[in-house]
């Protein structure tokens, strides 16, 4: 979980900046943690290439003649799995907390979508622990949206407890 720099791409321009008026006592941008970087990616694929490669030779070499194909769509079927993850990475969840309402916007290099838009005033944070995991949700009239769900069950409890002193903050402002 990050801050979002004053410089950062606001993907959706006018919905947010309209009803994002006053004061923002959150701006949270969270992103999925990425364990591999591209260098790794490379390096993996690399070596899981030259063994199915290596593997193909010796099938070859005792007549199995199809074997190297279905080696061949193993390395893609791979590859095809990192980069949709790799693509996934890339989403973020922002979360935006005023005096008037709370937003979060699920956002990617070229798109970006409101998902919940809630009066302050009235929108409480339900967090649920259960042997470790947190479930942190935004809750009004019976409606809810899970929150922070990229973040490990600590980070999650931590933002829970940011998110309710800005909703405390913010509604303060309002008296």
């Amino acid at each position: 979980m990050t801050a979002a720099p004053s410089s950062a791409k606001a993907v959706s321009g006018p919905i947010l900046t309209a009803s994002m008026l006053g004061q923002t006592y959150m701006d949270a941008v969270i992103t999925p943690h990425r364990s591999l970087s591209e260098r790794g990616f490379i390096i993996l694929i690399t070596v899981v290439t030259l063994a199915n490669c290596c593997s193909a030779a010796v099938f070859v070499y005792m007549g199995a003649l199809f074997v190297p194909f279905f080696l061949g769509l193993d390395v893609l079927a791979v590859i095809v799995a990192f980069m949709a993850s790799f693509r996934a990475a890339r989403r973020i969840e922002r979360v935006q907390v005023t005096a008037r309402d709370i937003v979060i916007t699920h956002e990617a290099p070229n798109w970006s979508r409101v998902v919940w838009e809630s009066p302050t005033a009235f929108t409480r944070v339900a967090v649920a622990e259960d042997d470790g995991a947190v479930d942190l949700r935004l809750a009004i009239s019976g409606k809810e949206v899970a929150v922070a769900q990229a973040l490990s069950p600590r980070e999650r409890g931590e933002f829970a407890k940011a998110l309710q002193q800005a909703i405390r903050e913010a509604r303060l402002e309002r008296g």
